[in-house]
């Protein structure tokens, strides 16, 4: 396409207000989420095991997970970026909603300065599609605060309400916004089990006979949400959310932390995958580990008006209501011990002037 065009379309079609953005992304990335998750579990029961285990459902939803935060993440980030810049300008110079950039930077597109020199340090509006980020001397630069850069990298695609409870709890997601993301991610949910639905539709009805059963050695509602083991009590099964969705929550924080050691930028999505990798594999026995109210709700509802019936709310002993409440108590006992054994104990970061930033970045493009 060429550039003209996608720009007008960009002018066109192209959402402005954030919270919409970040519907969007939400809602896509836990649709990829649950294609892929309840794909694999699909796969490996319609196939009576074939072409499929345990691994491969493990497997499933851990790529499921990382590619969903690598999908809807930017979004987030960009999101975040322009409400630190908000917040941040409220006690000092300039407008919300701007940036400081330092003397001496220029904009090729004439949006910074109308294309001007800067000859002192002012504040100016961002660009859309940029994250404000600088380059080597010599070259046009762009430079921020130390503390609004290390702030827009907080945040990414959440894909889960638990984790959205945590960064509510946390301060890291306004309260406001807090219902839109679990708007969001049910109904994606729900999206993504039509999908799993419509790709398996032959494979299933030839697998049951058009009898949709939720429990017995024919249930099928088991890919698409999650039942308790026969061992498994009602209070064992909220102890086991608690803590399989606390550690998750506990590894993303530490991950994304940027005053603790973290990941390597790009490579959150890679480690928060592989933390689902690692909860599957230790935790999944009792109830396959669904740590997410939407992942287990929202594709229930779909098998509930899809066939299966209100069994699927009924069995396990009125099962449905442990994988929702238990993953978000384990989401606010999650961020609280993070807070209480890592985070408050930190140091915090060296102060600055604001006026004379000197920290560089390379520039990122959003496209």
């Amino acid at each position: 396409m060429e550039e003209e065009s996608r720009r007008k379309m960009k002018e066109k079609f192209g959402l402005r207000r954030d919270i919409l953005k970040e519907f969007l992304a939400e809602f896509l990335g836990i649709f990829v989420l649950i294609l892929f998750g309840c794909g694999s579990v699909a796969q490996t029961v319609l196939s009576k095991g074939a072409l499929g285990e345990p691994l491969t459902i493990h497997v499933g939803f851990t790529l499921g997970v990382m590619m969903a935060v690598y999908m809807a993440g930017g979004v987030s980030v960009y999101v975040c970026l322009k409400q630190i810049q908000a917040d941040y300008v409220r006690s000092n110079s300039g407008r919300p909603g701007q940036l400081l950039v330092a003397a001496g930077v220029c904009e090729q597109d004439g949006e910074i300065n109308n294309g001007r020199m800067a000859d002192t340090p002012q504040w100016c509006y961002p660009r859309e599609d940029k994250i404000w980020e600088s380059r080597s001397e010599g070259a046009q630069t762009r430079r921020v605060s130390q503390k609004v850069l290390d702030e827009w990298k907080r945040f990414g695609a959440h894909v889960n309400p638990a984790v959205s409870l945590a960064m509510v709890i946390l301060g890291k997601l306004p309260l406001k916004k807090f219902p839109v993301y679990v708007a969001a991610q049910f109904l994606g949910a729900f999206a993504g089990s039509c999908a799993v639905f419509g790709l398996y539709y032959d494979a299933l009805m030839d697998y049951t006979g058009g009898d949709l059963a939720v429990t017995g050695e024919n249930a099928t509602a088991n890919i698409f949400a999650s039942y308790p083991a026969k061992h498994l009590s009602v209070l064992n099964g909220f102890v086991d959310q608690v803590i399989a969705t606390g550690a998750l929550v506990l590894c993303i924080l530490a991950i994304t932390d940027k005053k603790n050691i973290g990941a390597p930028k790009g490579m959150e999505p890679l480690c928060i995958g592989l933390t689902i990798m690692a909860i599957g594999v230790s935790m999944g026995l009792n109830c396959g580990y669904p740590i997410n109210p939407a992942r287990d709700l929202g594709p229930r509802l779909f098998t509930a008006v899809a066939g299966w019936g209100r069994e699927v709310f009924r069995a396990g002993g009125c099962w449905w209501w442990i994988p929702v409440a238990g993953p978000m108590v384990g989401g606010a006992v999650g961020a609280g011990i993070y807070f209480l054994f890592i985070d408050l104990h930190q140091p915090e970061p060296q102060k600055q002037d604001d006026n004379n930033v000197q920290d560089k970045y390379e520039i990122i493009t959003m496209t």
